[in-house]
């Protein structure tokens, strides 16, 4: 069995984000294609928020290792105020100081083949590319999307700090991994030296939790019985999936059509965004079509798209390179999905290439209370994933295939 060191700040308990996914489905899915997978995080002192119903995923036996970090946003501020200097590149970069001297000891104690470290938190890229600086093993930066883009991020000096990230990244990599045709063919054109180390490597979603997700499901009833509920799971940002638009629409349905507004539900889980979905509903007086709720456990999460009626994705034009995570969830949930984003983006071509045409742009009111009107009338029509494109979206394919370009470079 070949070992591998994973880094990733997204690892359980961290609560909240869609991230741990993928580091956490690989260490349970590499074992099978010959890696053993060891684990460098941190400690959950550092994470804002924390949930223990992800743990039991972790496969028995796995090495964790849980190095020193503060949340300088939590930790280091006075007045919720605190020097820039000290979250750049993110608020974490203290994570870098440990991280590096237990990947070390890590990397002497069990002589990993590869080095693996994956963005969102940049600090984890420069503990790999300093690990690799050291150690000359082979390292994979899993970038998933872009790092320094026109205008992100807005401070210039975190922009430099991005750039230079990636850049070491391009340099010192074996492997730049993308979870997108489009963010994949940004860095191409960026760094043409690199071209050739350049993967896609998608993101997806487990069978295994969505069987226990289904075994586990005794209420099947309808969200909310009498009504079409449609969904949105996870953060609604303001600018990259502003559903704006799509509040504009439903008050057109309610002026337009009634009685068909009135069978409809939108409910937001885990938005983060509260304020702004309740200052929108009372706007454009929706209120009644409204729900707001909190984040929950993973698997009640899922459970809860299992029932739903429609699952909604928001996805903006300035994210047509990126993927939301979600996606590939919807596609096994096998529910009906209405997708605001543009056709031309990487969003709306996965969901066209999975039989998906219940699409319109974030942006369009007029597009947008059509898809709302088609889906009270029928919600089966155009919305539903082939069963091809749900086979092909698993995460363990998706670690066989991480597990042979380990060989490659390994």
């Amino acid at each position: 069995m070949k070992c591998i060191l994973m880094i990733a700040y997204h690892f359980p308990p961290l609560a909240g984000s869609s991230g741990i996914q993928r580091t956490l489905r690989f260490v349970q899915h590499l074992p099978e294609f010959g890696w053993e997978p060891i684990v460098l995080t941190t400690q959950p002192f550092a994470y804002e928020r924390t949930s223990d119903d992800l743990l039991a995923d972790i496969p028995a036996g796995t090495i964790v290792s849980r190095a020193f970090a503060l949340d300088t946003a939590r930790h280091l501020s006075i007045a919720k105020r605190y020097p820039g200097f000290l979250a750049r590149p993110d608020r974490w970069m203290s994570w870098k100081f440990d991280g590096i001297r237990r990947g070390l000891k890590l990397i002497r104690q069990y002589q990993p083949q590869v080095i693996w470290s994956t963005y969102p938190i940049a600090t984890a890229h420069i503990i790999g590319a300093e690990l690799q600086k050291r150690t000359k093993l082979p390292w994979v930066a899993d970038f998933r999307d872009p790092m320094a883009q026109d205008g992100y991020p807005p401070d210039p000096i975190t922009w430099q700090h991005f750039k230079r990230i990636e850049m070491t990244a391009m340099q010192s990599a074996s492997v730049a991994l993308f979870t997108t045709p489009g963010a994949a063919r940004i860095y191409r054109e960026r760094y043409p030296e690199a071209k050739a180390r350049i993967e896609v490597l998608e993101n997806g979603y487990d069978e295994e939790t969505f069987a226990k997700a289904e075994a586990e499901l005794h209420d099947r009833a309808p969200l909310n019985p009498g009504k079409l509920t449609l969904l949105h799971s996870g953060i609604v940002y303001p600018t990259e999936r502003d559903p704006t638009a799509l509040f504009q629409a439903l008050a057109q349905l309610r002026h337009s059509h009634p009685d068909l507004a009135s069978k409809l539900k939108l409910r937001f889980r885990a938005a983060a965004h509260d304020d702004l979905l309740r200052t929108l509903a009372s706007k454009y007086d929706v209120m009644e079509n409204i729900e707001i709720f909190p984040a929950i456990p993973y698997r009640e999460a899922l459970a809860e798209m299992l029932r739903a009626d429609g699952l909604l994705l928001l996805q903006a034009a300035n994210c047509n390179d990126q993927i939301p995570a979600k996606l590939y969830e919807y596609l096994r949930a096998k529910r009906p999905i209405i997708a605001l984003t543009p056709l031309e983006g990487d969003t709306g071509s996965t969901l066209r290439h999975a039989g998906i045409s219940t699409i319109a742009p974030l942006d369009d009111p007029s597009a947008i209370e059509k898809l709302l009107f088609d889906f009270a009338i029928n919600p089966r029509v155009g919305s539903l994933a082939t069963d091809i494109a749900i086979r092909a979206a698993s995460r363990k394919g998706r670690s066989a295939l991480l597990a042979k370009l380990l060989e490659e470079i390994a």
